[in-house]
């Protein structure tokens, strides 16, 4: 279940050209697996990076599973942790089989 959430985030490691970075964003979509950010340092899928959660200081390890398009100076990157960190929005997730009742 993916959750429009909004997160303040630091991350952090190297960049394609094995420069390190280290940026301030913030998340566009989270789930029990990862989450949505868009950032300015150029990645590519596969690599591995640290995410911190700047509410609670929490740090983990993440893999690169998805690069969007450039647009505005920003690329979306898609995100998966290492571990299983189902825990670490700080929110709860709907059940698997939850489903939105219809009108």
């Amino acid at each position: 279940m993916r959750v429009l959430l909004s997160v303040p985030v630091i991350v952090s490691g190297k960049t394609t050209s094995k420069e390190d970075f280290q940026e301030e964003t913030r998340t566009l979509v989270v789930n029990a697996h990862g989450a949505m950010i868009a950032l300015a340092a150029r990645l590519a899928s596969g690599q591995e990076i640290m995410v911190s959660n700047r509410a609670t200081q929490e740090s983990c390890a993440c893999r690169i599973v998805y690069v969007g398009n450039l647009q505005g100076g920003k690329t979306q990157i898609g995100i998966e942790f290492i571990k299983p960190s189902p825990a670490f929005w700080r929110i709860d997730f709907p059940p698997d089989d939850w489903v939105v009742p219809e009108n």
